[in-house]
């Protein structure tokens, strides 16, 4: 058992990222027009804004895992260009391609100074809880990865105290003591796992 979760632990980002693309894809793909403008679990993004976001996300990402610098200083209007849900699989994919590539999990990653490992995680984050927040919000199906969901419990509590003070997670909210690890996980990023 200890060494079932050893490789938990140490499963390479690249496949953790593949794992949680293969289950966000179809969220995204499935949003139709008409849900465009649907409120999310997120206070400040509506689903057109969350897209947005999630697509500039897995865009910036990719220059982080070649050690680049990125520039979250503004969203560009994935929607408006056509083509979103297109665009969102394809550089998806092209992520979980540059964080599969060899060394890249060591050192730091771009202006952000932080180790490679974490700042993976951080993408990795958003994809899992984007995709979540998404299908909430749009009525569609949706359930994590669990390898993906072990490696983000450490990340999230890790990183739950520098997302506070920035604004990207929430105050923690209190869960059910039965609760499963991704309520647990959703739960320390501020989000309520039964809500609405």
């Amino acid at each position: 058992m200890d060494t079932n979760e050893k490789q938990t632990d140490t499963k390479p980002l690249g496949a953790l990222l593949a794992a949680a693309v293969s289950r966000a894809v179809p969220v995204v793909a499935g949003i139709e027009d008409k849900a465009l403008d649907a409120r999310t679990p997120c206070a400040d993004y509506d689903v057109k804004a969350l897209v947005n976001h999630l697509v500039h996300v897995v865009v910036e990402f990719q220059k982080l895992a070649v050690k680049q610098d990125s520039d979250f200083s503004s969203t560009p209007d994935y929607v408006a260009e056509g083509g979103w849900r297109e665009r969102f699989a394809r550089e998806a994919e092209a992520l979980v391609e540059a964080w599969s590539a060899p060394g890249v999990e060591e050192g730091t990653s771009g202006s952000l100074g932080m180790p490679a490992r974490l700042v993976g995680s951080m993408a990795l984050l958003d994809v899992t809880v984007h995709a979540w927040d998404l299908a909430r919000a749009t009525g569609a199906e949706y359930a994590a990865d669990p390898a993906v969901v072990g490696e983000l419990l450490a990340a999230v509590e890790r990183l739950a105290p520098t997302g506070r003070e920035m604004g990207a997670f929430g105050a923690a909210v209190p869960v059910d003591p039965h609760a499963d690890p991704f309520e647990r996980m959703l739960a320390g990023t501020g989000r309520d796992p039964y809500g609405a």
